[in-house]
């Protein structure tokens, strides 16, 4: 699709992506951050669901399913996704180059959203090693998300009795 011109860029996210960092999670579909090209519009995935006609991948419910995987595009939606496209980094997947959001994107991302299983996102991600506490609040903070992590932390960071709650 890239070298088509159809998208100027992607990255694998959400749950598919968390692999990469943590232990593997349930999850029945891919999501992949696109960037489209032109002028912001209505229909902006309307590209990148003719292509996939084209080359035979059919919509599945929300998604569309290319080979086994059922994949939802997702356009860039916030200076925030803008931003983790941007810094997402290249993985080998089975030796194919794949890029892939980075972790501390995918906890911040995951903060914005706030559903449950996006906050469990973010634990897993700090009980891997895969971010730090003090990116996350830096990150956060860059994009108005401060009371958001503060939040985050003083539910799920802070033990009662602990130095943190002196």
């Amino acid at each position: 699709m890239r070298d088509a011109g159809v998208i100027s860029d992607y990255a694998l996210f959400g749950a598919a992506a968390q692999m990469r960092y943590t232990d593997a999670v349930a999850t029945f579909d891919a999501d992949v951050l696109v960037a489209v090209p032109g002028p912001e519009r209505i229909d902006a995935l309307a590209p990148v669901y003719e292509f996939c006609a084209r080359h035979g991948w059919q919509p599945a419910g929300e998604a569309i399913r290319v080979g086994a995987w059922p994949v939802q595009f997702i356009p860039v939606f916030s200076p925030l996704t803008r931003d983790a496209l941007a810094a997402a980094e290249t993985a080998d997947f089975e030796g194919v180059p794949l890029r892939v959001v980075s972790a501390l994107h995918l906890a911040v991302i995951a903060l914005s959203v706030g559903r449950a299983k996006d906050l469990a996102r973010i634990l897993a991600l700090i009980d891997a090693g895969a971010v730090r506490t003090s990116d996350l609040t830096e990150l956060a903070a860059e994009h108005g998300l401060s009371e958001a992590w503060r939040r985050f932390e003083l539910r799920f960071l802070h033990e009662p009795g602990s130095a943190a709650d002196a």
